[in-house]
């Protein structure tokens, strides 16, 4: 074997270590994230009830939708993580296939909020960060209601009355009483405690600060 040979060897057997490298920090990063978005996520359910899984909903762990701004395994561990804590809640609370509309279409509504705020992450945050307030407003209070009947709890959530009519009376007025009430409690955590962690997130962890801080600001460095 030439020198040259030889060269294009190692180059080669280089890259190939870089990227296994690079696939397993992804890996455990996507785990990291799911398993802290999952374990917040149940305590939240836990501690705050009602308020967590009704059409009021301030789940806090919604805090950390932000991650995708950071890091692309956030996309894949927040999902894997509303995944894990839905299914967790469903065998805990007995709630059989009622409790899988809300593993499949809540951790589908998590996916398609976390990929929107990376898509968008170079842009404007507060636009990146529109994403899991839209998608949990919209797909979240389609099913809800459906779960809340099966609870008996839809007259204690819906039967709500706005300009003489009463929520409870039809499916559009649920659904709509749903998106405007879940989309506001998205909104509160997720630009009311989101943001804020977004913003500290490169003082926390100063690993981050020379790949994100400038997306913070407007600029576009960030981990691709």
């Amino acid at each position: 074997m030439t020198d040259g040979e030889s060269s294009q060897c190692d180059k080669e057997g280089e890259h190939t270590d870089s990227t296994a490298s690079t696939r397993t920090q992804f890996v455990v990063k996507t785990g990291l994230i799911a398993a802290v978005h999952a374990t917040v996520t149940l305590l939240v359910l836990y501690f705050m009830q009602f308020f967590a899984w009704g059409p009021v909903q301030f789940r806090l762990s919604e805090a950390l939708t932000v991650l995708p701004l950071f890091f692309s395994a956030a996309v894949p561990g927040l999902a894997l993580g509303t995944l894990l804590a839905n299914l967790i809640n469903a065998a805990m609370t007995g709630s059989g296939a009622l409790g899988m509309l809300d593993v499949v279409f809540g951790t589908l509504a998590t996916l398609l909020g976390a990929l929107w705020t990376y898509r968008l992450r170079r842009r404007s945050i507060a636009l990146a960060l529109a994403g899991p307030v839209l998608f949990n407003a919209l797909i979240v209070p389609a099913y809800l209601p459906t779960i809340m009947a099966a609870m008996g709890y839809l007259e204690v959530f819906y039967d709500q009355s706005f300009l003489g009519v009463t929520a409870s009376s039809s499916f559009i007025y649920m659904y709509l009483f749903g998106v405007l009430t879940v989309g506001f409690g998205q909104l509160v955590i997720v630009y009311g405690l989101g943001l804020p962690l977004a913003k500290a997130m490169p003082r926390i962890l100063p690993g981050l600060k020379q790949q994100t801080a400038g997306n913070i600001t407007g600029q576009s460095k960030m981990e691709d």
